[in-house]
């Protein structure tokens, strides 16, 4: 299958790419972020004109992932304009022109869509609520790739790993922080999902292989708040988990309001699929052993010295 990846030096752009390049003929679209990477790149910035119909041409691909995103919530909380054109207008183009080609597309988007007001675990058939702008344009994203395809998955995710730059992960900014002793804060007013970013790729392979269509929870299947996360993260690399404050995120300071429960069920995407989603645990331990084996430090190779750019990636960062 030949692969086209937007977003591919982003969190999971990359780290997608490099799982699929074992199995799949992969081209990655960028703007001029990755050097030497193991797959084609394709520099472009998916705002040109006609950009979108030229990167289908040049690389005509079996299906198109689209992981590109403005995604910092805070920045988009203040460039709303910007966020719409990235999130809402972009993955509508791109729906649109995979349909008229026949090019299956894959639509990645998030958790955030729901106020995170309901108690227990959000269904795909729940009414999304966004909150804030980075919501707001995810959401009318999916409405738009689900309008102009009927054959697009979209994928609504929330991951962490190991990054281009080492810190687009909320596990990286544990990591970063508690490996040098410093003390942060764990939100424990924040219920979410995690999945390990190369179990994330893996399951969004099979579920393209397994010719799946329509709206999907692909997030891990043990819900925990942020501060938990912190800790379980402190405990697997051996830092001191007491150097993780417990705080709201309400008192933060953050431009855009947070969703306090992001706790969604993965039954439709389980059953579809056959078997069971990865585990935490054996996440966090793939996660540890990367740290171990210098994966941070390989992937950095594949870096372009950085210049100004519009902050575009594939994941909130640590709120």
């Amino acid at each position: 299958m030949r692969l086209l990846i937007t977003g591919a030096s982003g969190l999971l752009g990359l780290n997608l790419a490099l799982h699929a390049t074992q199995s799949h003929t992969v081209t990655g679209v960028d703007r001029g972020t990755l050097a030497a990477a193991p797959f084609d790149v394709i520099n472009q910035d998916l705002l040109g004109s006609n950009a979108i119909g030229r990167i289908l041409e040049s690389s005509r691909p079996d299906a198109v992932i689209h992981c590109a995103a403005a995604a910092d919530v805070d920045f988009c909380e203040g460039n709303p304009q910007l966020a719409h054109q990235l999130n809402a207008i972009v993955p509508g183009r791109i729906a649109a022109a995979c349909a008229s080609c026949g090019v299956r597309l894959m639509h990645i988007s998030t958790d955030a869509v729901f106020d995170g007001k309901k108690a227990g675990s959000y269904l795909e058939s729940d009414l999304a609520q966004p909150s804030g702008a980075y919501a707001v344009t995810k959401r009318a994203g999916e409405e738009a790739v689900l309008e102009a395809s009927s054959r697009a998955i979209v994928a609504r995710v929330n991951f962490y790993g190991w990054s281009l730059g080492g810190r687009r992960s909320l596990a990286e900014f544990f990591v970063n922080n508690l490996r040098l002793g410093h003390g942060v804060q764990g939100f424990t007013d924040v219920t979410f999902c995690p999945m390990f970013v190369a179990d994330l790729a893996e399951t969004l392979i099979r579920m393209l292989e397994a010719d799946l269509h329509g709206l999907y929870h692909v997030v891990g299947t043990q819900a925990m708040t942020k501060f938990q996360f912190g800790v379980a993260i402190a405990r697997r690399f051996g830092f001191d988990e007491n150097l993780i404050t417990p705080g709201s995120v309400d008192g933060f300071g953050l431009a855009a309001r947070r969703s306090h429960n992001l706790q969604l069920s993965t039954h439709k995407l389980s059953t579809d699929l056959g078997g069971n989603l990865p585990d935490f645990s054996t996440g966090l331990a793939k996660f540890y052993t990367g740290y171990t084996e210098d994966y941070p430090q390989k992937i950095q190779t594949y870096q372009q010295v950085p210049g100004p750019q519009r902050p575009v990636a594939s994941h909130e960062m640590a709120s």
